[in-house]
């Protein structure tokens, strides 16, 4: 049957959309937010139309749905393990990051416009991965390039150029087809363009020098 997601577009909702897209898990819509069974009345919040099961937070959202995938596309024990602890991550460590908030939950600013240690890591891991576990997509890359990309989309004076690796990263995973229609195609067009303009490889001078 499928799951059950509350959540809308301006909220963390479409990167569970993402996931499900990937995975190909049956997702629908639910087309009424006040029967949403979340404790606190947040979203994104999904219900099992197998087992009744009713899940919250996204990275929790994201792991049950790789439960449920009847395609693991291929990935050992290792690498699921791998994803797992990405996820996780993710959730607990790069939203940190990538939004600073205030006592009361508020975001107020990003910590990506300075140096941080673990994104040089992170900048460092994809010097010769393509994507988290190398070559292959995974929902690793779901959860991580979900936060990432979520800063210049609502930071857009953001300049991440300081980590090239991770802006290539970030464009690879927005150009993917599911991306788009999760987040939208015109998010989606933003993003590339964004991301394009922080590419240092591409800022060539007349005779091929940087400038």
């Amino acid at each position: 049957m499928g799951v059950t997601l509350y959540g809308s577009q301006g909220s963390r909702s479409p990167l569970v959309n993402w996931g499900a897209y990937e995975l190909k898990v049956p997702l629908k819509m639910a087309p009424d937010l006040s029967s949403n069974p979340h404790p606190f009345r947040q979203i994104p919040c999904l219900v099992d139309d197998d087992s009744g099961a009713t899940v919250f937070e996204s990275g929790a959202i994201l792991l049950h749905l790789l439960d449920k995938a009847e395609d693991s596309g291929g990935l050992s024990d290792a690498d699921i393990a791998s994803v797992k602890s990405w996820v996780v991550w993710a959730n607990a460590s790069l939203d940190q990051i990538c939004f600073l908030e205030t006592p009361d939950g508020k975001v107020y600013d990003t910590g990506l416009k300075k140096p941080n240690r673990r994104i040089e890591t992170l900048n460092d891991l994809l010097a010769d991965n393509k994507y988290l576990l190398g070559d292959q997509f995974s929902l690793a890359d779901v959860a991580v390039a979900s936060y990432l990309l979520y800063v210049p989309q609502f930071f857009r004076d953001i300049d991440l150029s300081r980590w090239p690796n991770v802006v290539r990263y970030m464009k690879d995973c927005a150009s993917r087809e599911y991306y788009g229609k999760a987040f939208g195609e015109n998010v989606q067009q933003f993003l590339i363009a964004s991301l394009e303009s922080m590419d240092g490889s591409k800022k060539q001078g007349m005779f091929g020098g940087l400038f």
